[in-house]
């Protein structure tokens, strides 16, 4: 599920397959943060940013927009199991307003349940220990929110060329 607040998405005067995106894990204590190839096909963690304050918070990620001539944010919406949006998912709307109001950068939520697990399982997998490295939880939850926004713009495009005659 995706959902898109605030302005439109800019239509880039690059290559129309360029994909400018960065994908937030937003959480209490760390905001798992992601980015993209250029094409759109792989996301992969760039950084866990430790949280101190608001300020500090959007100064970092404003530098990694930069850096990465970032163009929309995708952020991970923690729904509650049953679909509704709970304490959590208005906790991250809050601040992602609040971002983008500062950055004036679109930005499309993804529906994050269960990235963490899954990111963890990942890690468990490679030999990690979980408890020692929540930041590459974050990160890998963030590469993961962030896949799957760029799977279904994918899906999206390619039904669309489908249904063009």
């Amino acid at each position: 599920m995706v959902e898109s607040e605030g302005r439109e998405a800019p239509s880039s005067t690059k290559a129309t397959s360029d994909v400018l995106a960065l994908g937030l894990d937003v959480g209490h204590k760390r905001i798992g943060i992601a980015g993209c190839d250029r094409t759109g096909l792989i996301a992969s963690g760039i950084t866990t940013l430790h949280r101190s304050s608001f300020e500090r918070d959007v100064e970092q990620i404003k530098q990694i927009i930069q850096e990465r001539d970032v163009e929309v944010l995708v952020v991970g919406l923690p729904y509650s199991m049953d679909g509704s949006l709970g304490f959590q998912a208005r906790h991250v709307q809050k601040f992602t307003k609040r971002l983008t109001t500062i950055l004036q950068l679109p930005v499309e939520y993804v529906d994050e349940r269960l990235t963490s697990y899954q990111a963890e399982q990942m890690i468990i997998a490679q030999k990690i220990s979980p408890s020692r490295n929540k930041g590459l939880i974050d990160r890998f939850a963030a590469a993961l929110i962030l896949q799957q926004w760029l799977d279904i713009r994918r899906q999206k495009k390619k039904s669309d060329r489908e249904k063009t005659p």
